[in-house]
């Protein structure tokens, strides 16, 4: 089938979710321990980490339904693609996609990764290390590189359009989508698959990251360790997980029946071009990047209503994310709830911003705003509107999400509620 193009930029609206989270399997499950302010963060129980400096992250508890896969197959996928996989069947169910041949190239899929299957090249190095050579795994390189989780889910449902992997750290998940809205944007496709997915809870992931100083170390009270905007924060909470979204062309979606969850306004990226890990002070590229998505939404700052912050709970991350906010916000900046949701999830890493995403999506089709829980004592440099300890009832029609990585790279989104 030929590939159809148009003229004009095609409006991109969502039409199925799916998520797997330390909050729960499922969308709703994630949705109502959110607006409940239930932490996610456990003991870790993936690996022995008693010896460690931090003993705690947001594993997703629930057992993954794979039971559609055969059991060999089943067993040697790496957990970050079991996740998206999850996650995919949801919001391809929901979104009531079917795919034939007559629309199979049409579809596509971009689910992003910034570590990807670290758990299986650990396993490899292992095998190698005890055994030698000849009993690494056949399987460990394709289980192991980034786009698998992508690779898997266009394998599972025949999906023959684009076929992509955004491997940007942190903002990996909400570069994935807002890609993929282009490509649906420009008529490259009708329907894109996008998210993003991480499992990076292995004895090198945790040891890599707290090596760095960057995960909290409270391990005496860690369901409070993850506290974005708080005094007393010491850095962020390392988590697993997935988040999917259906997105396509409104009349596409539209013509089969589909119902909206809601509209992709607006999506820019930008770079700092600055530190491997630390954010500008000021951070100007979080600045060119919110202003740059409101361009794209034709949108000015007074009509935003909400931000699911990046906040991921670091001294000087949620600081600099601040300054930016009140930079291209102004005056409005006191009048934009914010919440950060990272307090309950911890950080999904290349999963957050589309499990942001989806989390803005449902504040906009509800009315509540999750909460930031753990923020006790807001830091005087982080003040905002914060949606702080208790979920709130607020209409809004217009949300943000910031996502922010490793090596200065920045993506924002700009989410509109159905109709």
């Amino acid at each position: 089938m030929s590939q159809a193009t148009s003229p004009a930029r095609r409006r991109v609206v969502v039409t199925g979710v799916g998520c797997a989270t330390p909050l729960g399997l499922g969308v709703e499950r994630t949705w109502q321990a959110a607006i409940e302010g239930r932490s996610g963060v456990r003991a870790i129980t993936r690996f022995d980490a008693s010896e460690f400096p931090v003993c705690f992250a947001g594993e997703v508890r629930d057992e993954l339904d794979l039971s559609a896969l055969p059991s060999k197959e089943a067993r040697r996928l790496d957990r970050a693609i079991a996740l998206a996989l999850v996650a995919a069947d949801e919001a391809i169910a929901q979104a009531g996609l079917t795919l034939d041949d007559a629309n199979r190239d049409r579809v596509g899929v971009a689910i992003g990764s910034g570590i990807g299957g670290i758990e299986t090249l650990q396993k490899g190095a292992e095998t190698l290390i005890e055994f030698g050579p000849r009993r690494v795994h056949p399987f460990m390189i394709p289980m192991a590189i980034c786009n698998m989780a992508s690779g898997y889910v266009a394998i599972r449902y025949g999906m023959q359009g684009p076929n992509l992997c955004h491997v940007s750290a942190c903002a990996s998940g909400a570069h994935s989508i807002g890609e993929a809205a282009r490509i649906v944007e420009r008529g490259d496709a009708d329907v894109m698959v996008a998210g993003g997915c991480e499992a990076p809870i292995t004895s090198v992931g945790v040891a890599g990251f707290a090596a760095m100083r960057a995960l909290s170390t409270r391990n005496d009270d860690f369901e409070a360790a993850s506290r974005p905007f708080d005094r007393d924060r010491d850095g962020f909470v390392m988590g697993e997980g997935a988040g999917v979204l259906v997105l396509e062309g409104e009349e596409h979606a539209r013509a089969r029946g589909a119902v909206p969850l809601g509209v992709l306004l607006g999506y820019a990226a930008t770079c700092d071009a600055a530190h491997v890990a630390q954010p500008t002070v000021n951070a100007e590229g979080a600045q060119r990047c919110m202003r740059l998505a409101l361009a794209d939404a034709g949108l000015a700052p007074e009509d935003v209503d909400h931000i699911n912050a990046h906040a991921t709970s670091t001294p000087m991350g949620d600081v600099s994310e601040v300054r930016a906010i009140r930079a291209v916000f102004g005056a409005h900046a006191d009048r934009v709830a914010v919440s950060a949701t990272k307090s309950m999830t911890g950080h999904l890493l290349g999963a957050a911003g589309a499990v942001e995403a989806i989390l803005t999506l449902r504040a906009l089709a509800t009315g509540t705003l999750p909460p930031t829980i753990n923020l006790d004592a807001p830091d005087p440099e982080c003040e905002l509107d914060h949606v702080a300890n208790k979920a709130r009832s607020q209409g809004i029609r217009v949300g943000l999400s910031n996502s922010f990585g490793f090596g200065g790279t920045n993506a924002t989104l700009i989410l509109g509620a159905a109709g």
